[in-house]
């Protein structure tokens, strides 16, 4: 439809018969009804807003992406529409907004919308009519590239560790075996000196065995590894485990609550790599509980597809700032850690073909749950919602 045209017909409609008045009216039903059809055939969100900031026009994905109700949306200004979207910064008449967002109901994604103004000549004079907002989904494009960042992260940390394991791993080993020949000729020196002397190469030793410590877990967390797997009890690996922290546990007050499964299936597993994804989980929480005491509580079930055991404790949480940067290196809210931990653990169990899932709630503690599959699995058909064509095989 041209520029002006409900302008003139408007000016006009006294020189137009009946007949032709009804002609006119069902050219723009079938001209609004057909832009319609196409608005609502588009992937991307649509919404038309009136210059006060009411939804005028929302089509079907604008619908989905936001979880605004067709039946009520239309008139509602968009401020209580789409919660959290601050209208009076956005809108001006005068420019065009591109931005991103991250909207949380009815599903978590990254929307980036285009807003711009809607403004027309009458009689020579610009009038402003109102907003087309257009959101695109960029969820898809916006995960890959996080994951395309991971991943350029974890070689650039593989590089860089083929130097450390080199240029700090030998001179540690040297280190130690010059301790450790100092350590006989100190057994033949005096009583007194050999106290004095023994307590600072004790002090030396367990520096570099830290070290030591500290190399490997960098090395474990940035090269790939593999997976030396048997049939195991997941139960006797965490029973395992809690014995090698049980000093640690008693020193931090921290009881444990054991929920598990005894009908637990035996899984394909590497005992010793699953052994160091609970180590570093139960340490873990048992240092995010308070001093007085607290308890971790570790569950497990399973189903056809796949075994899930969680711990969960009462501790301080964690903070969303700190939720946002989990699995980033070095990033750590204890003094002594060096924020591998979980970074390891979550390279262990994608090494299964698990995943690892993190909720935490600042103040009140977290969860920490592992999804291993029961079974290596290369495909799955998936359901159709319409039978298949036939196919004539004699033509």
């Amino acid at each position: 439809m041209k520029d002006g045209f409900l302008d003139k017909l408007i000016t006009r409609l006294d020189r137009f018969s009946p007949g032709e008045v009804q002609n006119l009216v069902s050219r723009l039903i079938r001209e609004k009804g057909f832009l319609e059809s196409v608005f609502e055939a588009l992937r991307e969100g649509l919404l038309i807003i009136s210059p006060e900031g009411h939804i005028t026009f929302a089509n079907a994905a604008a619908h989905g992406f936001f979880g605004l109700d067709p039946n009520k949306c239309i008139g509602q200004h968009i401020s209580s529409a789409i919660r959290g979207l601050d209208w009076q910064s956005i809108a001006k008449p005068d420019r065009v907004v591109n931005r991103d967002m991250e909207v949380f109901y009815p599903e978590n994604l990254f929307l980036n919308f285009y807003l711009a103004p809607i403004n027309s000549l009458v009689e020579a004079e610009e009038q402003h009519l109102g907003y087309v907002m257009l959101v695109r989904d960029v969820t898809k494009s916006k995960r890959e590239a996080e994951e395309m960042l991971e991943s350029e992260k974890l070689n650039a940390l593989t590089l860089l560790a083929a130097g450390v394991a080199h240029e700090i791993g030998n001179p540690l080993n040297s280190l130690d075996i010059h301790l450790q020949l100092m350590s006989r000729k100190l057994r033949k020196l005096p009583k007194v000196d050999q106290d004095e002397l023994s307590a600072l190469l004790n002090t030396a030793q367990g520096e570099i065995r830290r070290l030591d410590s500290i190399l490997k877990q960098f090395l474990h967390a940035v090269r790939p590894s593999s997976v030396n797997r048997e049939k195991s009890q997941l139960h006797d690996v965490l029973h395992t485990t809690l014995q090698t922290l049980e000093a640690e546990l008693s020193s931090r007050n921290a009881q444990v609550a054991l929920n598990l499964d005894e009908s637990m299936p035996l899984l394909d597993i590497d005992p010793d790599q699953m052994q160091q994804a609970f180590y570093n989980i139960i340490r873990n929480s048992a240092q995010a509980l308070p001093a007085s005491g607290g308890i971790l509580t570790i569950f497990s079930k399973y189903n056809d597809y796949e075994v899930t055991m969680s711990f969960r404790d009462n501790g301080s949480g964690i903070s969303p700032e700190h939720m946002g940067a989990l699995y980033e290196p070095y990033r750590t809210t204890k003094k002594a850690g060096s924020g591998l931990g979980l970074l390891i653990v979550r390279r262990i169990i994608r090494e299964h073909g698990g995943e690892l899932e993190v909720e935490s709630e600042e103040g009140k503690g977290t969860i920490v749950t592992i999804h291993l599959p029961r079974r290596e699995k290369h495909l799955r058909l998936l359901e159709t919602t319409e039978p298949s064509p036939l196919i004539d095989l004699e033509n």
